[in-house]
């Protein structure tokens, strides 16, 4: 019997991912890539062409002998970006890209009028900068010309579906992040951004159902058959879920340029501090999500500073003791743009004359941990249960260091997964699932996702140094007035937050 294969794309914000795996066994027979224009936030806008263009080229780098064997496709995509589509089927302008901090007076504007209560109640999560529907304020605010021309309003997965098949169409996990759908009930919330912005509501593209054929390929420049399933895609990180195998009760932990925690969770939450957003998945569940703003990007400042290369930095960290001799280190480095608020900076305490390289480069490591466990932390707080599998996965899983501290301080034992490019895989399992009308779960166990390295605590007996360590840390954390920045109210790109090289 002839082979079949399933394509999955990842768009991110730096550059386009495919991955063409076998249907039955989930091997990587093929890849392509290409870049994306680079941005530079607070204004972070592409070109919606642009992703276009570098998919149409990281298709060119495929065999056409497995295009043509192509069964299915799914595109996963960048979360939060706005695109805005006029009667000529052509963007009205660049796309505001997740990390466009500019709508941050307007996110700030709209939680202050219905409440951080309202906004959770109404979809699930108090709106940051990042959200689509304060991107759409900013450009009512800044452009006002523009929103009487836009004929459709989409997020970037939903653009390239949309060119792929010519359907105005979204799935629950993307549409979650709008800031317009309600995850709880299922729903756009019309009237909500009707409150806001007036006549727009009809421009949403329709939600399908996270099993739903959404139409055929209408787009020749790939080179797919014309007659392939389309899946309804989803935002990278619901992806990235799925690339994981993620179930009920797991937990990852992603570390990369900044973090994120995350979940897969039964039921949504609801959280009013705004630290966890309640976003849904692409399965018919719910992604609970925690970002921090500083990860690997302090690791990589302190390895810097002492001027040695990743891997001699793990070994100075995992030279020093549990605790790094009494020194602490809030990771604050660089803190989020709004109004009348500065930048969190980074604070050090327990610096004495006798603290060494190692006791410096662990304590690097030993507060990006417990900042992402704070993260962990919030989940639970907000009803989460983490008590199955745990994951570490991210740029910073490369390093040895991170594995261990993250393992020590938090109790948990850590799968390292073999396969990092979790969204385009992700992407894939969307595409095998639908095109065999199977559950999520059966294709990513046929495919033995998730399957990696167990990094484990060093040693049961150091529970009371763990709590030392991590009370030092809150007691920092908490004497700072711009502790709480730490934990943002969005979350990172799973390509550009690489980490470690």
């Amino acid at each position: 019997m002839p082979k079949s294969y399933a394509a999955g794309i990842d768009s991110s914000t730096q550059s386009t991912k495919v991955e063409i795996r076998d249907l039955d066994t989930g091997k990587v027979v093929a890849t392509g890539r290409a870049p994306h224009p680079s941005t530079t936030p607070p204004r972070s806008e592409q070109d919606p062409e642009s992703w276009w263009k570098a998919l149409v080229k990281a298709f060119s780098q495929v065999d056409k002998r497995y295009l043509k064997a192509v069964a299915a496709v799914s595109i996963a995509g960048q979360q939060h970006g706005l695109v805005m589509v006029g009667e000529d089927d052509e963007p009205l302008r660049p796309a505001k890209l997740w990390n466009d901090t500019e709508s941050a007076p307007q996110a700030e504007a709209m939680v202050r009028d219905m409440s951080p209560r309202g906004w959770t109640e109404a979809c699930g999560s108090v709106p940051g900068a990042s959200f689509t529907v304060t991107k759409l304020a900013w450009v009512a605010e800044n452009e006002p010309e523009l929103l009487e021309r836009i004929s459709k309003l989409m997020l970037p997965h939903d653009y390239l579906t949309w060119r792929l098949t010519g359907r105005h169409v979204t799935d629950r996990g993307d549409a979650s992040g709008t800031g317009w759908w309600s995850p709880r009930d299922g729903v756009y919330q019309r009237q909500l951004l009707d409150r806001f912005l007036p006549g727009l509501s009809n421009a949403l593209p329709t939600v399908c159902d996270p099993d739903a054929d959404v139409g055929e390929v209408v787009a020749e420049e790939l080179g797919l058959p014309a007659n392939v399933v389309v899946a309804p895609g989803t935002g990278d990180n619901m992806a990235g879920a799925l690339g994981l195998g993620l179930r009920p009760g797991d937990l990852a932990v992603s570390i990369g340029t900044s973090g994120t925690a995350y979940a897969v969770s039964t039921t949504p939450t609801a959280d009013t501090t705004g630290l966890v957003a309640g976003f849904a998945d692409a399965t018919g569940n719910y992604l609970p999500l925690v970002c921090t703003l500083n990860a690997a990007k302090v690791t990589e400042a302190f390895r810097r500073l002492l001027d040695v290369d990743h891997e001699t930095l793990d070994e100075l960290a995992l030279s020093a003791p549990l605790g790094s001799g009494g020194v602490t280190l809030l990771p604050y480095l660089d803190g989020e743009r709004t109004p009348n608020r500065p930048d969190a900076t980074g604070h050090l305490s327990g610096f004495r004359s006798d603290v060494g390289r190692p006791e410096l480069a662990r304590a690097a490591f030993e507060g990006v941990a417990c900042g992402l466990l704070d993260g962990v932390e919030a989940l639970a707080d907000a009803g989460v249960e983490l008590d199955q599998r745990s994951f570490l996965i991210g740029g910073g899983a490369k390093s040895a260091a991170y594995r261990q501290i993250m393992a020590d301080l938090s109790g948990r034992s850590f799968v390292v997964p073999e396969d990092d490019e979790t969204v385009a895989t992700g992407a894939c399992v969307q595409a095998a699932a639908v095109s065999g009308k199977e559950p999520f779960a059966d294709v990513a166990e046929r495919w033995g996702l998730g399957a990696g390295a167990m990094v484990e605590p060093s040693d049961a007996e150091l529970a009371a140094e763990v709590s030392e360590v991590r009370a030092r840390y809150r007691n920092l954390r908490d004497s700072v007035p711009d502790a709480p920045q730490q934990l943002a109210k969005s979350e990172p790109d799973p390509e550009t937050d690489t980490g470690q090289d």
